[in-house]
């Protein structure tokens, strides 16, 4: 708990159970709530995670890394979160920054904080792909371009939210896939929240995810149609659901309480 604030980190996991104790070893002990969810791994993840302790959500099949952080965000806030940070339990990035990234939120600076791989130029040092590196610099800097703001990247996957940003977009809008991340980031800056950057380590290594090349591409598209929808919105040339204040939300329009059996983490299963 920070300022009187709530801390909950989730975890949208698959097959992370090389990374997942490492990474849970280093959250620091603001954190009130730990919750992972699992989107049907092959691996021990899901026995690992209750080995932690880790309050902990099972898809009853795989539905994508979006869906898997539908369901973070929506369990984080039926627990009481005021501050959810999203920590990616491959070990890529360190959870070390959970504080400094919960306290930018907690005292009102920020209403998004992202963990940048761009600020201090670690990114390729951290091992990152060069092709990626590339690519992340062009659609970042096509982003700013179309959205009229500064960030450093929009594709990083360590993330703090305040609960009111989680309660109001329309995330069930949203794509089950990879371009999740970019469409949040997108309906962020549409809604008007503001967004704060911190440097943050990276770290690529044969166990920690990572999407291949042709997803690559696809995400790099999505990218693409989501910065120009959101323009489009901005212009009043075109209106989307994805951008729309009455959209279906975590907490109106999700599964019913009581619709998951329970896991043997003490979590349920969806």
């Amino acid at each position: 708990m920070i300022n009187g604030k709530r801390v909950v980190v989730v975890m949208p996991a698959y097959n992370a159970a090389k990374t997942l104790e490492k990474t849970v070893r280093e959250l620091p002990e603001i954190v009130d709530t730990t919750i992972l969810v699992d989107d049907q791994s092959g691996d021990e993840t899901v026995r690992i995670a209750e080995s932690l302790g880790l309050q902990i959500f099972v898809h009853d099949k795989n539905y994508g890394y979006g869906r898997n952080q539908q369901t973070c965000y929506r369990e984080a806030l039926t627990a009481g979160a005021d501050i959810v940070v999203m920590v990616h339990p491959d070990y890529q990035y360190t959870p070390l920054l959970v504080t400094a990234m919960a306290s930018m939120i907690a005292f009102g600076v920020y209403d998004v904080v992202l963990g940048s791989r761009i600020l201090g130029g670690g990114a390729l040092r951290g091992g990152m792909p060069f092709y990626k590196y590339v690519a992340n610099r062009f659609l970042t800097a096509f982003q700013n371009v179309f959205t009229g703001a500064k960030l450093s990247e929009y594709h990083t996957g360590l993330r703090a939210f305040a609960k009111d940003v989680l309660t109001t977009l329309p995330l069930l809008e949203n794509s089950d896939d990879f371009v999740f991340d970019n469409e949040i980031l997108a309906q962020c800056l549409c809604f008007g929240y503001r967004i704060g950057e911190i440097s943050c380590p990276t770290k690529y290594f044969p166990e920690a995810s990572s999407i291949n090349f042709a997803r690559s591409v696809k995400y790099g598209f999505g990218v693409l149609g989501t910065t120009l929808q959101c323009w489009s919105q901005k212009y009043g040339i075109a209106h989307y659901q994805l951008f729309n204040p009455a959209g279906r939300k975590l907490l109106l329009d999700y599964y019913q309480p009581g619709s998951m059996k329970e896991s043997k983490g003490g979590g349920r299963k969806a």
